[in-house]
């Protein structure tokens, strides 16, 4: 076990993150980890990045000079620390249920040059949600620096989780049109290391433009309520010997494959990426 891997900050009770996540469509730990183990996670994105961009389909574009990367949790040293993390495990139970799955871990990375993202959410609107009004998956944010303004940072349009109209694109691009409203909206995040958000992935959001010299890499980990389907997806899968390491509460909600060795994840985002180099 790693030292000062977490915070002395308070937990906060997972019915403020369920009031956040159904209005505003985002909410947020601050100082949920320590930021040793922030700058742990940046040294184990760096690598899985630098190994992705080597080979064919490793790395998405998502927009000029942007790119998201999927990840085995074994290339990520402090994955049972954050999916076990007590405000991580509380927000999936209140919002998604006590059984919910654990479907993706990947990054994203803006380098420098990236530029402003078309304003989207990440997938169609389930029918649980545009029916029932309920959220049925969450995804998780850290930040692998602390975020400056010359970085791009994060840009979120709350309350657009509920937005439905048959003109977005694919189902997850709003017309441009459209782009006032929610550049009116927009709130900009600005989240240091050892900080944790969740939102709905359905709020309309994007990344803006990298004026800085350096590198804005966000961890992402994606939760779903059971049936939800976005694991179909995502390839994440563990090595027997790993699964064996993990603690049964963590196996009970990692549905992936168990298998003998690891494959290098083949990205599946083609529909968004090809939409992002239109930004």
């Amino acid at each position: 076990m790693h030292e000062a891997v977490t915070s002395a900050a308070v937990v906060p009770h997972p019915d403020a993150a369920v009031r956040d996540l159904y209005t505003a469509g985002i909410t947020a730990h601050r100082g949920a980890f320590a930021p040793e183990w922030a700058d742990r996670m940046r040294e184990d994105i760096d690598i899985a990045f630098a190994e992705a961009r080597g080979r064919e389909g490793g790395a998405v574009g998502r927009g000029p000079h942007r790119y998201y990367v999927e990840i085995h949790p074994e290339q990520l040293r402090g994955f049972v620390e954050l999916v076990d993390h007590p405000w991580v495990r509380s927000v999936c139970e209140a919002v998604l249920g006590a059984d919910y799955r654990i479907v993706e871990l990947g990054f994203d990375v803006p380098l420098a040059g990236a530029v402003n993202q078309p304003w989207h959410r990440d997938f169609p609107m389930p029918d649980a949600t545009r029916h029932h009004r309920r959220l049925t998956s969450l995804a998780f944010n850290l930040t692998a620096v602390d975020t400056r303004e010359d970085m791009g940072p994060f840009e979120i349009a709350p309350g657009t989780q509920w937005d439905d109209d048959a003109r977005f694109g694919h189902a997850m691009f709003p017309p441009r049109e459209d782009y006032p409203r929610y550049t009116a909206l927009a709130e900009r995040k600005y989240p240091q290391r050892g900080d944790i958000s969740a939102r709905s992935a359905l709020t309309i959001h994007r990344g803006t433009a990298n004026h800085s010299p350096d590198p804005r890499p966000v961890l992402v980990l994606g939760v779903d309520a059971p049936g939800a389907g976005n694991d179909a997806q995502h390839d994440m899968a563990v090595t027997r010997e790993y699964w064996a390491s993990l603690p049964g509460r963590v196996r009970a909600h990692l549905h992936c494959p168990v298998v003998e060795e690891l494959t290098p994840i083949v990205q599946k985002h083609t529909i968004e990426g090809l939409v992002m180099g239109d930004a």
